[in-house]
């Protein structure tokens, strides 16, 4: 049966980075017009690391949506070496954390405040554990010695593995993995381990960032891998398996910091990422295993009800534009390049709501 026209419970996105001040403002009407609740990545710089901190990211968050917007920000604590464990509970259960992060020191942008002795804080997954509080992990050593396409294997073989056998009850999110190891090694677990994908894994392998020369619009961290590893993303997504679900790690970076000597990590994929997954989806023959992968594992997996709202998605063409522009406060104009720049998709939103 071919389907030229879908609708499915609003999704959420469960993994995504909208930065702060005029950025933020930006980027946001990306997210808040078609997701309604995301889980708000806290590396800021500096990043959220108290309870007050995570209060006023939210509330300048929430300043920017409209009136009739109702976006809910599920707001993240990021977990240094030092971190109190009186904080982790205190703001789990008031309600102002629904996750800690935990970025190994200098993975990634703004983790340099991140977690360099794992063991230490042992005192931390045991709250995390009897609490019930989900721990998401940017999954990925960061020993020079260690290949970058290599950083997920090793890492869940040194550390991810060994913490889950010492608190089998933690719940654990291994955010935007990218290989295929990590998918045999997430949807054979037996402990409660689920993973994000975003679209951009499901699309482009390691050569995107090299066709016709140093492609830094399609660097990010995790990097792609080989085309092995994209392949078995698509098929972990498209699975309806209740392990995987959406999360876009959407990272805007100006165009000036993505264009340079050293052009910053992150593409910036919430403007089309529900049309991107679709796709992905609709390629693979699994368009009836969208709602699983968009709006219900994920909800299931934090234990929050589905979204009462839909969202119906089409199929008719459309192309992505090559830049957006964005009206900074300041009165100045940037630009943002968005996942899929100049290519044509097939799958279009037509309602949301």
């Amino acid at each position: 049966m071919t389907l030229d026209k879908l609708t499915i419970h609003q999704p959420d996105d469960w993994h995504l980075h909208i930065r702060d001040g005029a950025l933020m403002k930006a980027v946001l009407p990306s997210t808040i017009n078609v997701f309604s609740r995301a889980i708000i990545m806290p590396n800021l710089d500096p990043p959220i690391r108290t309870i007050q901190e995570a209060i006023a990211y939210k509330k300048r968050i929430l300043s920017a949506l409209s009136k009739n917007n109702s976006f809910t920000p599920l707001m993240t604590l990021y977990l240094t070496n030092d971190i109190s464990t009186a904080t982790i509970e205190k703001g789990f259960k008031e309600g102002i954390f629904h996750a800690c992060k935990l970025y190994p020191a200098n993975a990634t942008t703004n983790s340099s405040y991140g977690v360099t002795d794992f063991d230490a804080i042992e005192n931390v997954y045991k709250i995390m554990e009897s609490i019930g509080m989900p721990l998401l992990i940017h999954g990925e050593v960061t020993d020079r010695d260690v290949d970058i396409f290599d950083r997920e294997k090793v890492f869940i073989d040194r550390h991810l593995s060994n913490l889950l056998y010492k608190h089998p009850k933690l719940k654990v999110v291994l955010e935007h993995i990218t290989t295929e190891y990590a998918t045999e090694f997430v949807q054979s677990s037996n402990f409660d381990l689920a993973a994000t994908i975003t679209p951009h894994h499901l699309h482009i392998n390691r050569n995107a960032m090299f066709e016709g020369g140093l492609r830094s619009d399609f660097y990010c961290l995790p990097v792609a891998k080989r085309e092995n590893n994209r392949l078995a993303l698509r098929r972990a997504a498209t699975s309806g398996k209740s392990c995987f679900f959406l999360g876009t790690d959407s990272a805007p970076h100006l165009r000036k910091s993505k264009k340079s000597s050293c052009g910053c990590a992150g593409i910036f994929n919430s403007t089309y990422a529900l049309e991107s997954y679709t796709q992905v989806f609709d390629n693979e023959n699994s368009l009836t295993n969208l709602e699983k992968f968009a709006s219900i594992n994920g909800p299931e997996f934090y234990g929050l009800p589905l979204n009462k709202k839909h969202v119906t998605l089409e199929k008719k063409k459309h192309k992505i534009p090559e830049f957006i522009s964005l009206d900074l406060e300041d009165g100045s104009q940037e630009k943002l390049v968005p996942f899929h720049a100049g290519e044509e998709l097939s799958w279009k939103i037509t309602k949301v709501g």
